[in-house]
């Protein structure tokens, strides 16, 4: 069996941790509304979340970079800096559940990885340009979102 240090065993189940509340919160908020208002019945809204799922896996890796190295300095990262990061996802994502305020497990991993980063590292491990292209990503996906409203 390889040697695995108890650190990084305990950031894998914290890992593991923060994709079993992302499952557990994200799907639902996805198809709620158009299960709610009958525009879609159940399984249909459940077959297009996972298509859109699909599709948002192949579409390519550029969101997972901006997140990955994009918006911290790579080398302040350390098992503290990724575990810190998953404790704050499982702690907002689950609050946020329990009062029903609806959350996003992407923006927690972005806040999770920005603070853990900083409390590390220091203000100067933030790359202004991955936040650049996080705020824009939220700009005008609000608008997009809006014009689908239409």
């Amino acid at each position: 069996m390889p040697d695995i240090s108890l650190g990084l065993a305990v950031v894998l189940l914290l890992i593991l941790g923060a994709e079993f509340v992302n499952g557990w919160t994200d799907a639902p908020n996805a198809i709620a509304t158009v299960v709610s208002t009958r525009a879609l019945t159940p399984f249909q809204a459940v077959v297009m979340a996972a298509v859109l799922n699909m599709v948002g896996v192949l579409s390519g890796t550029a969101v997972a970079a901006t997140i990955g190295k994009g918006i911290i300095d790579a080398k302040a990262v350390d098992l503290t800096t990724v575990g810190g990061a998953m404790v704050g996802i499982i702690l907002w994502s689950s609050l946020a559940a329990r009062w029903g305020i609806p959350t996003s497990e992407t923006h927690a991993l972005v806040a999770g990885l920005a603070g853990a980063g900083v409390a590390t590292a220091g203000p100067a491990v933030l790359v202004a340009e991955g936040w650049r292209k996080v705020g824009l990503g939220l700009i005008f996906s609000t608008f997009l979102g809006f014009l689908g409203g239409l």
